[in-house]
């Protein structure tokens, strides 16, 4: 990852050595370019090194997040392959990660339960009681259907 650790949102930093960087030869057109160039980046975070920054809690969250993207060793893959060059796929590739992260270690707040107001209960029945009234209208004289 040309050594340069990895800063989250909330200002942890993930160290360079935590990251496997690979590249290979790059797949789809291209012509001979493609043929002779590494530029696909495999990019995977050692969750058990990066437990020490992340907190066991954190690195739970993120393995139940992407267990698809866990290889057999529990690391966190992301590849890109999508530019032809292989500083913008490892800058892809990295943002990726990043952006990983962020969602599976995002935390969600719970809801908190509320009572309607006496207002909106006024409005529902005037409501039902306007219906009601529109429904008997539908009838015909008596107002036996």
């Amino acid at each position: 990852m040309s050594r340069q650790p990895l800063v989250l949102d909330d200002g942890r930093v993930i160290p360079a050595d935590c990251f496997d960087l690979r590249f290979a030869r790059s797949g789809g057109p291209g012509g001979q370019h493609v043929n002779k160039t590494e530029s696909k980046v495999d990019l995977r975070l050692d969750l058990a090194a990066a437990e020490v920054v992340l907190g066991p809690e954190d690195v739970a969250r993120i393995r139940s997040a992407y267990p698809a993207r866990l290889d057999a060793d529990g690391r966190l893959q992301v590849t890109c392959e999508e530019h032809r060059s292989r500083f913008q796929n490892l800058e892809a590739a990295i943002e990726r990660m990043r952006r990983l992260l962020r969602a599976a270690l995002a935390r969600r707040r719970k809801r908190v339960a509320t009572k309607p107001t006496w207002g909106s209960k006024k409005r529902r029945l005037q409501e039902k009681r306007h219906r009601g009234e529109i429904k008997r209208g539908r009838s015909g004289p008596g107002g036996e259907g």
